[in-house]
């Protein structure tokens, strides 16, 4: 099992394939398990890689709060130690802003681009804001597992996908999983997107109203992106529509100057 220590604490990892690097980044509960069928699509044509954010899966609790910030200094240690200079980051819901955050940050200049999959610079809406409190006090009054079963539950397509996101999902640390929610309910980058000069690709489910204004809004300020929205498909589009947003990932990649030889 892979594993790279941080601080005082341990992150575990996944590694697939060859090529041009592509960094997944999981939301609060769920796991690297998310992304377990870009995993197996992207890794034929790129360098695959997912982690477990600390507290999460099989990275253990984290005494220093987990925060945005803390986890952008962790992934530029996982390339450091996986010797990769620059690599397309791409975050799903919550982990989209962690996307951004690193952006932002003086470790910009490690990212060739970003692919965020229904994602928000801030959580501004009621609706949101509701779904991230009750999680929280599910997580505070010890429903990590029934949290975990329903997050893993509304993310899984199979019985048996569902069986590995529940079982990582569950092993979770209540402390961080907190901490991450509370940064997810605060964070608020939307006025500095014009800040961010590389491409974006930006996907959302056709059904995911809740997040229609957050789509419009970071197409809106980005100074460098593309949109496309999956029909028929609500939030979780990593699992429900992993064909298609294997597909778009590959084209956004693809299609960029610099890998068309230009």
């Amino acid at each position: 099992m892979p594993i790279l220590e941080v601080d005082e604490s341990t992150l575990y990892y996944t590694v697939k394939g060859k090529g041009i690097p592509i960094i997944f980044i999981h939301p609060p509960v769920l796991t690297s398990i998310n992304f377990i069928y870009q995993l197996e699509g992207l890794s034929r044509y790129f360098q695959v890689i997912t982690f477990d954010i600390r507290g999460h899966g099989r990275s253990p609790f984290s005494r220093k709060p987990v925060t945005y910030p803390l986890i952008v200094e962790d992934i530029k240690k996982l390339m450091d130690h996986l010797e990769i200079k620059q690599a397309f980051l791409c975050g799903y819901s919550a982990g989209a802003s962690i996307l951004l955050e690193f952006l932002l940050s003086t470790s910009k200049g490690r990212a060739l681009g970003g692919i965020i999959i229904s994602g928000m610079s801030e959580v501004s809406d009621w609706r949101l804001k509701n779904r991230i409190r009750l999680a929280k006090n599910l997580a505070k009054i010890g429903a990590l597992p029934t949290l975990a079963r329903s997050v893993s539950k509304s993310n899984s397509n199979t019985k048996e996908l569902f069986d590995k996101m529940f079982l990582e999902a569950k092993k979770g640390d209540v402390r961080n999983i907190l901490q991450y929610y509370d940064f997810c309910l605060n964070y608020n980058i939307s006025d500095q997107l014009e800040n961010i000069p590389m491409p974006i690709s930006l996907i959302y489910g056709g059904k995911d109203k809740t997040f229609y204004h957050y789509a419009q809004q970071l197409h809106t300020k980005l100074p460098q992106n593309e949109i496309s929205f999956v029909e028929g498909i609500k939030h979780q589009v990593p699992t429900k529509a992993a064909s298609k947003l294997n597909q778009v990932i590959y084209q956004f990649i693809q299609n960029l100057p610099e890998n068309r030889g230009e």
